[in-house]
């Protein structure tokens, strides 16, 4: 059998790769087992590899933990690569710690899957031509960014196939529960590694005709009809044990006589004991309850009546029924924000805290990544926006919520950034309670797999339409 692949391995001590090694050499098709000292991820790794990637295709591992394959697997991999005419497989696997084995799936790729943290797996297999034709096309010494380069660029001319088989074993070191890895991109401590990760998707965007340069529609401030300048929006569903919380902090903010703020509570059939908590602040003249019908909602068609409600305010700003505002300051700071940036979005700074409103790390999330001259195209690479989120009505009333429970606030952050400037507020503004009845606090590998998928989709949907947009410029 043609020996047809040469395999890359990160290295940091003989006996840890040992097994890997031997696991390896073992395969028929393998040719020859190369080590990558320091960072896996940098530019001259990646010139390693395509230096030394003299077999038809090249298996690059990500891992520093033991591999191992199942019956074929590779052949499996050749095989498809070539039936496909793909130029990157990558399947599902398993997790193996000592007798314990967890099924690992993961998801397709598509144009939207841009997020630097995608899950392949750990075994990318590539077609040598094509990566070395990309590492041709790198022009980019990065210390952290340049597998992540490669892929990109492989992706412009080429297919990446998921492989939806179980193929390899690995270990899995990261048990953390999903809510705890959540803000990773923007804990401090990783923030080289963001700068180098923007440098590289702007530069993909360009590639691919889909980068906006920073030119923003303007904000006509004074709308008529819009009896309030602002309501705080809380959709709710079955939070009993905090949507109390959320309303007194949205009743109880100080605002600028001049401007009048309504609150408006969104109830989707909640059955343990909210609406009781939400009518005991009845009557208010700055509460509106709003009860749902049967019929499906979700997150974003709850806030989509609210903002057709007609005593909502010209701006809407968010707070979730789990959370509360960081002091009584925050709608003012957002109606300042809105005038003096003219934005159509204001994105806020929160606090991570326990259900007793005690710092949790990584503590303030500020998403300093975002610029005015290339957030929107960032935003495109990341999961999210940052927290509270504020929407100049009249716009938002012509793009609406996406009707769906996962990803809403996301989608209509991407719409509105490919036309208006996004204002920000680096103020902590917002506390984001953590506790065990978060929606993301500690998903399964399949509910984390279909919500990446939903936001990779959303991803694609408005890369499709900023090329579009570019086309016909």
């Amino acid at each position: 059998m043609t020996k047809n692949i040469n395999c890359f391995i990160p290295f940091r001590d003989e006996a840890q790769i040992k097994q890997t090694v031997e696991n390896l050499k073992k395969q028929d098709l393998v040719n020859e087992v190369f080590f990558l000292k320091g960072d896996l991820r940098s530019t001259a790794n990646m010139r390693f590899i395509a230096e030394n990637a003299n077999t038809p295709y090249t298996l690059i591992y990500t891992k520093y933990t033991t591999l191992s394959f199942v019956l074929f697997a590779l052949e499996r991999m050749e095989a498809l690569i070539e039936d496909t005419r793909a130029d990157m497989v990558y399947s599902d696997h398993f997790n193996q710690t000592g007798d314990t084995r967890v099924n690992a799936p993961v998801i397709d790729y598509q144009l939207g899957a841009l997020r630097d943290d995608f899950d392949f797996g750990s075994v990318l297999f590539y077609r040598s031509s094509a990566l070395k034709d990309a590492v041709a096309r790198m022009d980019h010494d990065y210390q952290f960014a340049g597998l992540y380069d490669l892929r990109l660029k492989v992706s412009q001319k080429g297919a990446i196939e998921h492989i939806n088989e179980y193929l390899y074993y690995d270990v899995e070191l990261d048990t953390r529960k999903s809510g705890e890895k959540l803000f990773d991109y923007v804990d401090p401590k990783n923030r080289a590694v963001q700068i180098e990760m923007e440098q590289a998707v702007t530069q993909h965007l360009k590639d691919i005709n889909g980068y906006l340069a920073p030119h923003f529609k303007d904000v006509d401030m004074t709308p008529a009809g819009f009896e309030y300048e602002a309501s705080v929006v809380i959709p709710c569903k079955n939070r009993v044990r905090t949507v109390g919380d959320a309303i007194k902090s949205a009743l109880s903010q100080k605002v600028d006589p001049k401007y009048k703020y309504n609150v408006i509570v969104v109830d989707d059939n909640s059955e343990d004991g909210s609406v009781d908590v939400i009518k005991s602040f009845l009557p208010n003249d700055k509460l509106i309850y709003i009860a749902q019908d049967k019929t499906w909602h979700a997150i974003g068609g709850n806030w989509n009546v609210a903002l057709h409600h007609p005593k909502c305010g010209k701006f809407a700003i968010q707070l979730d029924s789990d959370d509360t505002y960081f002091d009584e300051n925050t709608v003012q700071k957002f109606i300042d924000a809105f005038h003096e940036q003219n934005c159509a979005m204001v994105v806020g700074t929160y606090r991570m805290t326990d259900f007793d409103g005690n710092t949790l790390p990584p503590g303030v999330i500020d998403h300093k990544e975002w610029t005015p001259d290339n957030g929107r195209n960032n935003a495109l690479r990341i999961n999210g926006l940052g927290a509270p989120r504020a929407f100049y009505v009249p716009m938002l009333r012509q793009i609406n919520f996406p009707t769906t429970k996962y990803g809403e606030d996301y989608a209509v952050g991407l719409r509105v950034s490919r036309e208006y400037q996004i204002g920000r507020i680096y103020d902590v503004v917002y506390n984001c309670r953590r506790w065990d009845d978060n929606s993301d606090a500690n998903c399964d590998l399949i509910a984390m797999n279909n919500n990446n998928f939903y936001k990779d989709r959303i991803r694609t949907w408005e890369l499709k339409a900023r090329i579009q947009m570019n086309e016909k410029a």
